[in-house]
């Protein structure tokens, strides 16, 4: 698979380039791309402080132009916490998104939102301060109506970025069943 991964809020830390690197393993193309022009960061006050100024339009516009070159192909769209939200976006506007791995994050869901049952996959903390669990059912609803075919796995004890082992939130148990899982569904997409 043609996979466009994309960062959380802190950036195109080493965890983004090791699992576009798991990816790469087991024989996906995989893309990396900078939103944050080669920033980096630890806090997650200072991460949030330099996406808010960069802001949404900007994050986007960054983000479709990355994967411009590349839609023809059928892309998958993924992504860890922010990047999950911008993956979100970009695959429902791209009529030949092959699938959707979302990591650690979702993100609202424009009313119009129409796909042909695009293969979606969610690996989210469970509990997750950011992914509540009344947030993620109306969210499993609207992805629902919007024609996409969903799947949810949630890691009860998990940390938010779970998958990072270079954070305090990680888990090393969920990230393994996160990937065992996720690269599972990225094969089934290949059928």
């Amino acid at each position: 698979m043609n996979i466009m991964l994309f960062h959380s809020t802190f950036g195109p830390r080493p965890a983004v380039h090791r699992a576009a690197d798991r990816l790469r393993a087991a024989g996906h193309e995989v893309w990396t791309p900078d939103l944050f022009e080669g920033r980096t960061f630890d806090e997650v006050e200072e991460a949030r402080a330099y996406k808010d100024g960069i802001g949404k339009e900007e994050l986007l516009k960054r983000a479709v132009l990355a994967a411009a070159p590349y839609s023809e192909r059928g892309l998958v769209y993924a992504g860890f916490s922010l990047g999950a939200a911008v993956a979100q976006t970009l695959a429902l506007g791209d009529g030949k998104a092959r699938g959707l791995l979302l990591l650690h994050g979702t993100s609202d869901i424009a009313e119009n939102a129409s796909v042909d049952e695009l293969p979606v996959q969610l690996h989210v903390a469970e509990p997750d301060p950011f992914e509540t669990d009344d947030w993620l059912s109306a969210w499993y609803l609207r992805m629902g109506r919007a024609g996409a075919d969903v799947e949810v796995y949630r890691y009860a004890g998990a940390g938010h970025l779970y998958t990072d082992s270079d954070l305090p939130d990680y888990d090393e148990e969920a990230a393994e069943a996160t990937w065992r899982v996720a690269l599972g569904f990225l094969d089934s997409l290949d059928d």
